[in-house]
Order: structure tokens, then C-alpha cells, then sequence
């Protein structure tokens, strides 16, 4: 195991959850290092500049700029940083938004402790972080699509690097699974992402679940 304390933003307006939040985190057996704390978007932006933290545990509903403004904003100048969506509600529509937007999970906030630290863990580590209902239900959107399915021309190493990614491998687990080297998923991947038109991995596994290219992860 990485020794090294996963650094962790926490951004909500409500205070007192920042508090029990900051407080559950620190929790010496997690191994987590909570670096700041936001109220909203703007001072989210602000602090990422400052903090550089691993992972961001990020509202949606906020004042002055809220979850999706910030996550734009934050992935355009430090596209490193992985965001988890910790929000209180579960509306199809603005949890694709801010998977589009670059987030790479969503849970909502009356999950167990549990499942917070396995996503905070999971997006750090690079991986898709999504619970299996949610995807589900995205699955059942009818979303629009900027290219048909059948004119992205996959080969049949990228629908399988593809696959690997809707299930939230990253680069060396997916060199691992399917015996390549590192620098041939990397392009693999690149590849991927140019036939889809997505700019990230989060986007190119929503569009493969979506359009039917791949199963849902379980």
C-alpha cells in the first residue's frame, strides 16, 4: 500500500458537514489528508490553485458558482485532480452533467462510510467510480450522441482497452489484463478517445455504456 496520505478538498456550503466530513476523513486508519475545506465553486477553484489536492469531495448545488461551473473550471487548469460528486440528490440529468463536465464518481451523501473511502480510493487511483443503480439509470437515458455507433470504427484491441476503461482500469491494470505494454494502451486509449470525441476517460466510458458498447460494470 502507497504510504503516502491521499490528499483530500472538501467542498460544500453547509458547514457542519465539511466539519463531520473533515472529521470522518481524518480518521488515522484511512490514511487520508484533508488539505482544505470550500463554501462554494469559486473558493473551490481558488483552493485547488493553492492546495493541489488528489481528490475533491464536491457538491453540486452551491452558492456564488455551484458544482458543475467548478468542475469545468478546476479540470481546465488542473486536469490531474480527481473529482467525486458528493451530493444529497440523484437526478439523471446532472450527474451525466458533471460526469461530462470531468467528474469521475458521483454517490450521494447518505452513503456509509464504507463506500465513501472505496470511492475517494477508487478515483485517486484513477478508476470510474459510479454506483451500479446510477448507472443503470443513465443506461436508460436517451441521450444525444455527436457520431452514430457504427461509424466509429473500433478495432477490436480498442473495444477491449474500452471495456477495461467502463470498468475503471487504469493504464496498468488494462496493460496487465491484456498483456500489452503501458505505452500501447496509452495509445490505445488516445485512439479511443478521438473515434468517440470525448476529451477524457469518465466521457469515454459514458458513452460506451450508453450507446451499448459495453456492459455495465456490476
Amino acid at each position: 500500500m502507497n504510504d503516502i496520505p491521499i490528499r483530500v478538498l472538501i467542498v460544500d456550503d453547509h458547514t457542519v458537514l465539511r466539519k463531520g466530513l473533515a472529521s470522518l476523513l481524518s480518521t488515522p486508519r484511512f490514511n487520508i489528508d484533508v488539505v482544505g475545506e470550500a463554501a462554494d465553486g469559486h473558493e473551490a477553484v481558488e483552493k485547488t490553485r493553492h492546495l493541489q489536492p488528489d481528490v475533491i469531495l464536491l457538491d453540486l448545488v452551491m452558492p456564488r458558482m455551484g458544482g458543475l461551473e467548478a468542475i469545468r473550471e478546476i479540470k481546465a487548469e488542473s486536469p490531474e485532480v480527481r473529482i467525486l460528486v458528493l451530493t444529497s440528490f440523484s437526478e439523471e440529468e446532472d450527474i451525466v452533467a458533471a460526469l461530462r463536465a470531468g467528474a469521475e464518481g458521483y454517490l450521494i451523501k447518505d452513503c456509509s462510510p464504507d463506500e465513501l473511502i472505496h470511492a475517494i480510493r477508487g478515483v485517486h487511483l484513477g478508476h470510474f467510480s459510479l454506483p451500479a443503480d446510477m448507472a443503470r439509470k443513465i443506461m436508460s437515458l436517451d441521450l444525444e450522441m455527436d457520431q452514430q455507433v457504427q461509424k466509429l470504427q473500433l478495432t477490436r484491441r480498442e473495444l477491449e482497452v474500452l471495456q477495461c476503461m467502463a470498468q475503471g482500469f487504469s493504464n496498468q491494470e488494462i496493460a496487465k489484463q491484456l498483456s500489452i505494454s503501458t505505452n500501447t494502451v496509452r495509445s490505445h486509449v488516445r485512439n479511443v478517445l478521438r473515434k468517440l470525441d470525448v476529451s477524457n476517460r469518465t466521457q469515454a466510458a459514458l458513452y460506451a455504456i450508453e450507446s451499448g458498447l459495453v456492459e455495465t460494470p456490476d
